[in-house]
């Protein structure tokens, strides 16, 4: 067993923390005179690493899941679904939105295309709350910063609001708040041709092209900010608005994160500096999750598909189901320090 977790410790430090990256960016930046011991020099080496970490990871881990996503085109998707019912088709629903590792906002049109096709609109919303929220990719990453049971913790979660969220859109009755156009216009039922191990490579490679030129700003941002937290900004500072003493922690971030726009790849750097400052766990997840799953631009958009009821409804629904999940992390996270 201890063989196992060191082999592990090593895997979590070494290959997916990258550690050897963070010695290797502070010792190059001493060879140009520059004193890690201020703050400019740890926000350089922090912005170097992490930038570097992510995107190599970010790469990496995309061209993964998107040929494992080449066996789930959106046909596929949708008879898949379509063969459960109820709280089944829910968790269905869920588990696919993992595999597709978009944004909020590039969630969308598959999920007026699921509508369109028929599909429940509960289901249709347990895939639009995990599809930005939750992925593979994002689940690695997360193991290198705050560890396996963190990133179980947090996928879990998110997969249980997902349905939670879908299933009590349904019992809610809000299909008739679809927008009459979705529910009327066409759906082209095609199937998806079978493709070769070469063009699944080639597949996986333009998605992760694709998907690095349209995150990498966010990353860059998100380290950024990440930086001037973990060296800038004072640790009293912090832990008065976000820290375990005031109640309201949980709440602000919520609120922080709902009109910001960027992928869970641009608020990993976040996190990560919020949890170095000692901000708990509960409260670095209800960020991360309001930015991902109810960022303001993809809100706007998602009117243009359903009425104002069901639009206040996701929202609501989404928003407390976070917040509750905030505060439950953050009570066992003090419970067993």
């Amino acid at each position: 067993m201890n063989s196992i977790a060191l082999v592990w410790k090593f895997f979590q430090n070494q290959i997916l923390g990258m550690k050897w990256l963070n010695d290797a960016t502070g010792l190059l930046l001493q060879t140009f005179g520059i004193d890690m011991s201020t703050w400019y020099g740890g926000s350089l080496q922090f912005f170097i690493y992490d930038t570097i970490k992510i995107l190599i990871l970010l790469a990496t881990l995309i061209f993964m899941v998107s040929y494992i996503q080449s066996y789930f085109p959106p046909e596929k998707t949708k008879k898949i679904i379509g063969r459960f019912k109820g709280i089944k088709a829910n968790i269905v629903g869920a588990l696919l939105g993992t595999l597709t590792p978009f944004c909020s906002c590039s969630s969308i049109p598959l999920f007026i295309g699921f509508t369109n096709a028929g599909l429940p609109v509960g289901v249709t919303f347990s895939f639009l709350i995990s599809s930005p929220l939750v992925d593979l990719a994002a689940f690695l990453l997360l193991i290198s910063i705050f560890g396996l049971k963190i990133a179980v913790a947090y996928v879990v979660v998110g997969i249980i609001l997902a349905v939670l969220g879908g299933t009590l859109i349904d019992k809610l009755g809000m299909e008739k708040y679809v927008e009459q156009y979705i529910k009327t216009g066409t759906s082209v039922d095609i199937d998806a041709p079978d493709l070769t191990k070469k063009e699944r490579v080639v597949f996986a490679r333009d998605q992760m092209l694709f998907t690095v030129k349209k995150v990498w700003m966010y990353v860059l941002i998100g380290v950024g900010i990440g930086a001037l937290i973990h060296n800038v900004v004072p640790q009293n500072l912090i832990e008065f608005i976000l820290g375990e003493n005031n109640p309201f922690s949980v709440l602000i971030a919520t609120a922080v994160g709902i009109p910001m726009y960027a992928d869970i790849f641009g608020t990993i750097p976040v996190a990560e500096a919020l949890f170095y400052k000692g901000v708990g766990v509960g409260t670095i997840l209800a960020l991360m999750m309001s930015v991902t799953a109810l960022s303001l631009p993809s809100v706007i958009m998602l009117r243009k598909a359903v009425k104002p009821k069901l639009l206040v409804a996701f929202v609501g629904i989404v928003s407390f189901g976070i917040i509750f999940i905030g505060y439950v992390f953050n009570f066992f996270d003090y419970l067993f320090k």
